[in-house]
């Protein structure tokens, strides 16, 4: 019988799959250098992982986030290379966070020529709550004005100036 899935037991299982997935070499990741696509198939094999001791409701990284129910999203990222893509769709989330918890893998990726395969050294497993995705620069930079006694306009120019172009 699977048992129910909890944020405790997700960051237990995302640890000893990064264990398990480092322990071997990959074929299909021999050669691929996009980001990406080593983050997709990194989030694919972890939930088919996770699918097969637990229930929980599974989400869709392009429609939104991978556990609704739990509110975590996860993030692969190089270790060589690390993400620069801004998961901030407003200020409102720059300033008082996303909404959701994330779940970041951070990895080496080393091809082996000689077998044609690629190594994925999971090297941390991070999990960050809820309460503290917002920008620490953007939240710095609003304090700051404050704290000089600035003004509404003040905080309307530092955002125009610090939110990234669509």
């Amino acid at each position: 019988m699977k048992k129910t899935l909890t944020i405790t037991v997700l960051i237990r299982e995302a640890k000893a799959f990064a264990h398990h997935e480092s322990q071997h070499n990959e074929i299909s990741l021999f050669g691929v250098t996009d980001g990406k696509a080593v983050g997709t198939y990194l989030e694919h094999k972890f939930q088919t992982f996770l699918e097969k001791q637990y229930v929980y409701t599974k989400g869709s990284s392009a429609k939104g986030i991978d556990f609704p129910k739990l509110g975590v999203d996860i993030k692969v990222t190089s270790i060589r290379q690390p993400q620069s893509s801004c998961p901030f769709k407003s200020a409102r989330q720059k300033v008082y966070g996303l909404g959701y918890s994330l779940l970041i893998f951070v990895y080496d990726k080393k091809d082996d020529r000689k077998t044609r395969t690629a190594a994925l050294n999971i090297i941390h497993v991070i999990f960050v709550e809820a309460t503290r995705t917002a920008d620490f620069q953007t939240t710095t930079g609003i304090i700051k004005i404050l704290d000089n006694s600035g003004n509404a306009d003040d905080l309307v120019g530092f955002f125009i100036g610090t939110l990234p172009t669509a």
